[in-house]
């Protein structure tokens, strides 16, 4: 008997719980919201958002949040409109709270924002070319005070080069220990700052002046360590997917990122970056393309088709990558990976 009673409250209790349950899924359903979710929009467009709600239902009021940030409020279903001037692109979550009562419901969707045009088409032009270690799997590649800074990869073969622009030699150089694999670099005052690749990922601070290495530290900012380059206030690097991450100048650290989209989707695998005239220039990798991106929006605002360039490697060449700046001249610098040569170009509009 005792049993059987233990198993009639037991039945009653599930049966009160799936209730409850029945009616907040029943809540739930009466809410639904627009856009669908994976709607795009081009920044700078409006976006339309409205809630529905059973006939019955009198909200006190309704609250619109983009990610954690209202963005307006109503006291019935007539549809608010979302500004995505300011807006970062790539997913935003769009979240409608209802109030009744003391009581609240809400109900999200999300929308991906995209670039607000198409990218400008180039081309280039080549005005010079200089040779190029074919030793080097070129990951970094830097000008400065008349000489070419290139960091390379590759278990083993991993270092840090200053190189004679007219011969390609190095005139100094660093070699990393043989676990790591290098990766992208920096010059920040009198030191250079250098990634590596996967584990164990560090990031290894050297003096410009003498290659002795200053300090090495562990590194986890992003998936993987990929290219990496300064603007004078900020570094800027990338992990094989679309985003960029500001570090700061002096602990590493990261402070934000940006995600990168043009008109179409996200830009995937950023690898090699400059910073040129305001703008952050990365090679794709695996591919004979350079996009130009607005460091404030990730917007690609320019992309570059290098195929003819690529076409002129050497035998073992690998991908173009790396891209160089001569700030005091306005020179560019080209090349890739095993590459036995370094062109100096000129970007030209189609």
């Amino acid at each position: 008997m005792r049993n059987n009673t233990i198993l009639l409250l037991t039945a009653v209790a599930m049966l009160a719980f799936g209730c409850a349950g029945c009616n907040k899924k029943a809540q739930e359903a009466s809410l639904s919201i627009t856009p669908e979710a994976g709607t795009s929009y081009k920044q700078g467009q409006q976006v339309s958002v409205k809630l529905s709600y059973a006939n019955d239902t009198k909200p006190d009021s309704i609250v619109y949040l983009v990610d954690s940030t209202r963005f307006a409020s109503k006291m019935d279903s007539s549809a608010v409109s979302l500004k995505t001037d300011s807006i970062s692109l790539g997913p935003r979550s769009i979240t409608a709270k209802l109030y009744q009562g003391g009581k609240s419901q809400e109900i999200s969707t999300n929308i991906v924002l995209l670039a607000p045009k198409a990218p400008e088409e180039y081309t280039f032009k080549i005005e010079k070319v200089y040779p190029h270690d074919t030793g080097s799997f070129t990951e970094g590649l830097l000008y400065h005070d008349g000489y070419l800074y290139e960091s390379t990869g590759q278990p083993k073969h991993s270092k840090l080069m200053k190189i004679n622009l007219e011969t390609g030699k190095a005139v100094m150089q660093a070699k990393l220990d043989t676990q790591y694999f290098g990766e992208g670099s920096a010059i920040i005052g009198d030191k250079i700052i250098m990634l590596t690749y996967q584990d164990p990922r560090f990031l290894f601070v050297f003096d410009k002046n003498t290659f002795k290495l200053l300090n090495t530290m562990p590194y986890h900012v992003g998936v993987e360590g990929w290219g990496l380059c300064f603007d004078g206030k900020k570094l800027y690097t990338d992990d094989s997917t679309n985003r960029i991450w500001f570090l700061d100048k002096d602990t590493y650290r990261q402070t934000g990122f940006i995600d990168v989209y043009d008109d179409h989707g996200r830009i995937d695998s950023l690898n090699e970056l400059e910073y040129i005239d305001g703008k952050l220039y990365a090679n794709i990798w695996e591919k004979d393309i350079i996009v130009i991106i607005d460091p404030k929006t990730g917007a690609v605002t320019g992309r570059i088709d290098l195929t003819s360039l690529s076409a002129k490697k050497n035998l073992n060449g690998d991908v173009l990558n790396g891209i160089a700046y001569d700030k005091a001249t306005g020179r560019i610098f080209l090349t890739g990976k095993y590459w036995d040569k370094l062109y100096q170009v000129k970007f030209v509009k189609k």
